[in-house]
């Protein structure tokens, strides 16, 4: 029996064959060959032009872990994908929550919050960048008229504040997106439901974790899986708030894969962090899927 149904799905998987070959073409053109031609290069000695010098094996990864500073890039990376997400999935479930309601200029509030999303990234973080310049930041100036600092600091001259600016630009510019993908799961489960709970006497703390929350799990796994790929891979916030700090202490392993490849003049060696930045985002991604297991039938 086993063997009979073995043999139907693997019949059905060949007559679907066709219907995905387009699909699985591209996924193999734009997905699978650039990553397997990054493995390649990751592996030889690459000159400033290009010029493949021959093979190296593991020398460029080792190079680049043999930093001194790569744990304190590690952890940065850690601070800043983790710190980004979480923060960003908490405001955005209380954001949905309350315009999954019915009040006055709902309508008006949900189209503001797509502002952030709908503007470049670049120009918003540019924004806040100068807000905080201690020489003419208007955030800096406000804060020191409301007796909050002494005098202006320089919010982004040094790592560690600079990563946090880093983190609340990223919160900022991920919380539309994830707000209206949670709204959406929200406005799929059955008002039924909800009513019934009522009836029963259901407070609305349990009400939310005992039945809203599960039946949001397949719209947060989407949020959570497609912010851990957007923030990790989120050049442009970090190029502008940390980009110009001597040093990597600010970086996260996508910044210094930019600096290895553009101020260190290291090909090479920018192609090693590239694989483990990619081999990482996928390990996150596969033990989230484990651990959450978003798809399970209850």
């Amino acid at each position: 029996m086993a063997t009979a149904g073995n043999g139907s799905r693997l019949k059905q998987t060949a007559s679907a064959l066709p219907w995905l070959s387009p699909a699985l073409a591209l996924i193999v053109a734009i997905v699978l060959f650039p990553a397997g031609v990054m493995v390649y290069t990751s592996t030889r000695d690459l000159s400033l032009s290009g010029v493949d010098r021959g093979g190296v094996g593991l020398d460029n990864y080792r190079q680049v872990f043999e930093n001194d500073g790569v744990p304190r890039v590690l952890l940065n990376t850690a601070i800043w994908v983790s710190g980004v997400v979480l923060v960003t999935v908490l405001i955005s479930l209380a954001l949905a929550q309350f315009l999954n309601k019915e009040f006055p200029g709902r309508r008006t509030i949900r189209l503001a919050i797509l502002i952030p999303w709908a503007a470049s990234v670049v120009m918003t973080t540019t924004v806040f960048y100068y807000m905080l310049e201690p020489n003419v930041g208007i955030l800096n100036k406000f804060l020191v008229q409301i007796h909050v600092l002494d005098e202006t600091f320089g919010f982004t001259k040094q790592p560690t504040s600079a990563l946090a600016v880093a983190m609340v630009v990223g919160v900022f510019v991920s919380v539309p997106f994830t707000t209206y993908t949670i709204l959406a799961g929200l406005q799929t489960i059955p008002t039924e439901i909800l009513e019934a709970a009522d009836v029963d006497g259901v407070s609305p703390w349990q009400r939310y974790t005992r039945i809203v929350l599960p039946q949001l799990r397949g719209a947060l796994a989407v949020a959570v899986i497609i912010n851990i790929i957007n923030v990790f891979n989120s050049l442009p916030i970090l190029r502008v708030i940390t980009g110009d700090l001597p040093g990597i202490e600010a970086d996260t392993t996508t910044s210094l894969t930019f600096k290895l490849l553009t101020l260190y003049r290291e090909p090479a060696l920018a192609q090693a962090l590239s694989v483990f930045n990619f081999g990482l985002v996928l390990v996150i991604i596969v033990v989230y899927m484990a651990v959450t297991r978003p798809l399970r039938e209850d």
